[in-house]
């Protein structure tokens, strides 16, 4: 579906063009359009394709989705894959992706599978005159820094839901259940590694040295870009590290759990075997047993088990076995 298609000159907003128009106004000199589709069909990007002269492979890219971050150079164009990383009520996460083909006098972006736009981006540019006439490489810096930026709410909710885990390990009982919910945790990092670390990579090439065309004028944007995906880098590091030893810990606790029940029974063990030892001694059927004919005989018998398996469940008691 297309959202816009918006031509612009000397970074202000001409109007809102037809796509049938796109081809008279990209051939105007300091001219650009700016086009945006939300689950663009074949058609839609065969029609883009032919207007833009964008590769068959970066097209088949975008056509079938599911691709790793990354960007790449096809003579002119650039073309930027990028993970949408959403966090539904639910606390789960949803990756839906954007993929962004950039020129010299045009920018196309392709989102799928994601609930989030890029208005208030084009807003953002349209309010910077002055920033836009630095032409599609400021507008390819603009969508990818409206992405990376709705990161940080993510690792703060991660990070965030981490420290409630961590509250909760020397609970009682609560061992198993914070290992599930550290191993839920766990998962959702790594989807969202999954979307930062790739690009870290790939952005470095955007700043710096020899960079693409489209690029020269922004770099130090892109630098920008790069410093706050490093920040994020080193945010999901240390969750994932945090994560690791949370698990030991919780691993542990439930080594120490399992060993108190261990020793309560081992204690009431030991406490029984003395009354069966007695029992057994006195239930043995010799004819000669001095204590067998007196009339004391059975209480003392009983007295002696009851007093000995008090002593030792006091002695076990103070050990902290029961």
């Amino acid at each position: 579906m297309l959202v816009n298609c918006v031509a612009y000159q000397e970074g202000t907003k001409l109007a809102d063009i037809p796509v049938d128009a796109i081809s008279d106004h990209i051939a105007k000199p300091d001219c650009f359009v700016w086009v945006a589709l939300r689950d663009g069909t074949e058609e839609e990007l065969a029609q883009m394709q032919q207007e833009f002269d964008l590769h068959d492979l970066a097209v088949e890219d975008a056509h079938h989705g599911h691709q790793r971050p990354k960007i790449e150079e096809y003579g002119d164009t650039l073309f930027v894959v990028l993970h949408m990383v959403e966090l539904t009520p639910t606390d789960e996460l949803r990756v839906g992706e954007v993929d962004i083909f950039a020129g010299r006098n045009f920018i196309l972006s392709v989102r799928n599978r994601s609930t989030q736009g890029f208005l208030g981006v084009r807003a953002r540019c349209e309010r910077e005159p002055q920033l836009l006439r630095q032409g599609t490489g400021f507008v390819l810096y603009a969508l990818m820094d409206a992405v990376v930026d709705r990161y940080f709410p993510i690792v703060d909710a991660l990070e965030s839901e981490l420290e409630t885990i961590e509250g909760q390990i020397f609970e009682r009982g609560a061992a198993r259940a914070n290992i599930e919910r550290l191993y839920e945790l766990k998962h959702r990092v790594t989807m969202l590694r999954h979307a930062v670390s790739p690009l870290l990579d790939a952005v470095g090439k955007l700043h710096g040295g020899r960079v693409p065309a489209v690029c020269a004028s922004s770099e130090a944007y892109f630098r920008d870009v790069n410093d706050h995906l490093a920040r994020l880098q080193t945010s999901i590091d240390a969750i994932r590290d945090t994560i690791s030893t949370a698990i030991q810990v919780n691993l542990s606790m439930v080594t120490i759990e399992e060993s108190e029940v261990t020793k309560r029974l081992a204690a009431w063990a030991g406490i029984f075997a003395v009354a069966t030892f007695f029992v057994g001694v006195w239930g043995m059927n010799f004819e000669h047993m001095p204590e067998l004919k007196k009339p004391w005989g059975y209480p003392a018998a009983l007295g002696l088990i009851v007093v000995t398996c008090s002593v030792m469940w006091w002695r076990f008691r103070k050990a902290r076995w029961l």
